[in-house]
């Protein structure tokens, strides 16, 4: 995986607010905010078009993943039609790429709600924990990105 420059803007910029004051804080959230929101949607795109480059068996259980996904957290548990057969070393492989994602996201949720405590609390210990948490989310995006080529060359 190639880095994306909004992502690695984006972590120079948590880098350098590290140090920022509440007063450094409140100027520049919006474009912390941006900043982030920027990197977070370069990293969907990329591992967007990492997938659509699966090879279909991969696409179908990895869709099966997320449709299951989903219907356990709606609480969906009508029968429905039964879903095509999934190859399970596709299942597998689907699986561990779905965790990669998943820990990926987790750690997202967990920076953004650290930067949300830390504007109410006007707290910069707060904001600071947030970039850590920021970076570290991107890491895990970028890692489960080039997990996910992974998949296109052996196949």
């Amino acid at each position: 995986m190639e880095r994306l420059p909004e992502v690695e803007t984006a972590k120079a910029l948590m880098n350098e607010a590290m140090v920022w004051s509440v007063m450094k804080w409140l100027r520049e959230k919006k474009r912390v905010r941006k900043t982030a929101d920027q990197a977070n949607a370069a990293l969907d795109r990329a591992s967007q078009s990492v997938r659509e480059r699966w090879p279909d068996r991969i696409k179908a259980a990895y869709e099966a993943l997320l449709a299951q996904a989903a219907a356990s957290t709606t609480g969906c548990h009508q029968q429905k039609a039964q879903p095509p057969a999934i190859d399970p070393e596709a299942a597998l492989i689907a699986g561990r790429s779905k965790e990669s994602d998943d820990e990926a996201y987790r750690a997202r949720m967990d920076a953004e709600k650290a930067f949300d405590d830390a504007e109410k609390q006007l707290s910069t210990s707060l904001a600071r924990d947030g970039c850590r948490k920021a970076i570290h989310a991107w890491d895990l995006h970028e890692k489960a990105i080039r997990q996910a080529e992974a998949i296109i060359r052996s196949k």
